[in-house]
């Protein structure tokens, strides 16, 4: 598994992937948030909201050594009604992560964490997490440009490759 990115690299994208959705999430008029594209069981809003909340998963996850499943399955809470509200609850999330990672010892990553699915470390866990919101990201992109609301500026490939996402 020597191909495998750094922990602070992944940190770094993970960050990076983060930003791009806040960006994005700001931009979206209240109306088209609501927007739940089929076959899928997710508004816009709940997908941002899920993106930020998986990645404070990761960080709540470590801390307590283990991730439940219903943390990703949340809703957005009803107080985050505009993209503006969802955009600064993404900004706090980072914020807690760019303090977790900087208190993080590298052994952090070596722990076993008790996931819904089976044990993971706390390595796999961070990779997992940072391909997973890369994932929502890209279907980010294709849902906006689809509501003909496309990213200005979208993130280069490079920031996914090495990512554990689907083709």
């Amino acid at each position: 598994m020597g191909d495998r990115l750094a922990p602070a690299e992944l940190g770094r994208r993970l960050d990076r992937i983060l930003a791009a959705i806040e960006q994005l999430i700001a931009e979206v008029p209240e109306s088209r948030l609501d927007f739940k594209p089929p076959p899928r069981d997710r508004t816009l809003r709940d997908l941002a909201y899920h993106v930020f909340r998986l990645s404070l998963a990761f960080a709540d996850g470590m801390d307590l050594g283990r991730l439940p499943r219903e943390w990703l399955e949340e809703h957005a809470p009803t107080d985050l009604r505009d993209g503006r509200a969802i955009a600064r609850y993404g900004a706090l999330v980072r914020g807690r992560l760019g303090g977790w990672f900087e208190g993080a010892a590298p052994l952090e990553f070596e722990r076993t964490i008790d996931v819904y699915d089976g044990p993971q470390s706390g390595h796999d866990l961070l990779a997992r997490t940072t391909g997973h919101a890369a994932q929502h990201l890209r279907q980010l992109y294709g849902l906006l440009e689809g509501l003909g609301l496309p990213p200005g500026a979208p993130l280069p490939t490079e920031d996914f490759e090495g990512l554990p996402l689907p083709p």
